[in-house]
């Protein structure tokens, strides 16, 4: 018995010293490649939805399920599907003759949306201001700086307005109220702040910063609604950059 113990020991030792590991040592099984899956209605939506937020597809540009299968090499199914989603979001209509168009942006809607809008942001300010650290501060206070720092015409200033509202709103740590808002954000075809004087936009971010720092919950959430609502006010100069 001691012999056949000591040539099974002796085994373990040898295949020990072959793959690396100690004898009698549990093989541990090799890392799996991680896979990221995007299905195919999900590209095709990312894809259109970018084209028309970046105003590369302009409000009545027809959206024909032909086209767009050729173009991201799709069949009808996933293509029917994106038009579906972009509809629900408000940046597709669809009508039964003309089928689906990239949507105009009308007053009535766009000022009920300017509603919605302030009372999501207004509790996202809320329910961040407890929760926000002074690296926030610091990070939120730069991009303040940069949007103040940019000319009206620059390119830039449409993304960094962007930038500093939801990196606040990422402080109220609620996913759900984000995507809410990022869904009304995109209803916009140039953005909640289109038509607003840049100084206005510039002040009014100036003042929500400071009663940030003050940690003060019910002035922030008065200067967040003040600040999206005015934007009704430029609803028929919709397309300006502000």
């Amino acid at each position: 018995m001691s012999e056949k113990r000591d040539r099974a020991d002796d085994a373990l030792r040898r295949r020990g010293e072959t793959d690396g590991r100690s004898a009698g040592q549990i093989p541990r099984p090799g890392p799996r490649p991680t896979r990221k899956y995007v299905s195919k209605s999900d590209m095709v939506t990312d894809e259109l939805r970018e084209l028309i937020t970046d105003r590369q597809l302009s409000p009545g540009t027809p959206l024909r399920q032909r086209d767009l299968a050729e173009q991201f090499d799709v069949s009808y199914t996933p293509v029917r599907e994106a038009l579906r989603r972009l509809e629900s979001e408000g940046l597709v209509v669809t009508d039964v003759h003309r089928g689906a168009t990239v949507a105009r942006a009308e007053s009535k809607e766009m000022e009920e949306n300017y509603r919605i809008l302030a009372v999501l942001e207004a509790l996202a300010g809320t329910l961040a201001v407890s929760k926000m650290t002074e690296p926030d501060l610091t990070e939120i206070e730069t991009l303040c700086r940069q949007v103040a720092g940019c000319h009206p015409d620059d390119s830039r200033l449409g993304e960094l307005n962007r930038q500093f509202h939801f990196r606040i709103y990422a402080c109220a740590r609620s996913p759900m109220l984000l995507l809410l808002m990022r869904l009304l954000w995109r209803s916009f075809p140039y953005g909640p702040q289109s038509g607003r004087p840049h100084q206005e936009s510039v002040h009014q971010h100036a003042q929500l910063v400071h009663a940030l720092k003050r940690r003060d919950e019910e002035q922030v959430a008065a200067i967040i609604q003040e600040h999206v609502l005015g934007g009704i006010k430029y609803l028929p100069h919709q397309g300006a950059t502000s």
